[in-house]
């Protein structure tokens, strides 16, 4: 059984930064790529970013040159580095992980930006 515990949401205000951490648990291992969601209501789920065990990175427009995905296998955590905040960027943002043979998703985490 594994887990994908996140963390790091709440509130900010626009222009600011938060910093997702997502730690995988359990027998989730051999991670094969590690991503990023949200879904804001109304909307559809997005993909934010990911990354790949290879360390190929790739980016929404939208977020592009404001945030930064990273991994770190060995503790099988992935981050989200989200500057320059938007209220655009309010969210429940969602971690996912891929082993080769299966994919996991956290319960996902509040972002809102606000003044």
């Amino acid at each position: 059984q594994g887990q994908l515990v996140e963390s790091g949401g709440g509130l900010v205000q626009p222009g600011g930064s938060l910093r997702l951490s997502c730690a995988a648990s359990g027998s989730i291992s051999r991670l094969s790529l590690m991503a990023w969601h949200r879904q804001a209501p109304g909307r559809q789920r997005e993909l934010v970013a990911l990354v790949t065990n290879t360390g190929n990175t790739n980016y929404a427009d939208s977020v592009k040159g404001r945030f930064t995905i990273s991994g770190d296998s060995a503790k099988n955590t992935v981050y989200l580095q989200m500057n320059s905040l938007k209220p655009e960027d309010t969210a429940v943002y969602y971690c996912q992980v891929n082993t080769f043979q299966k994919q996991y998703w956290g319960q996902g985490i509040q972002v809102t930006v606000s003044s």
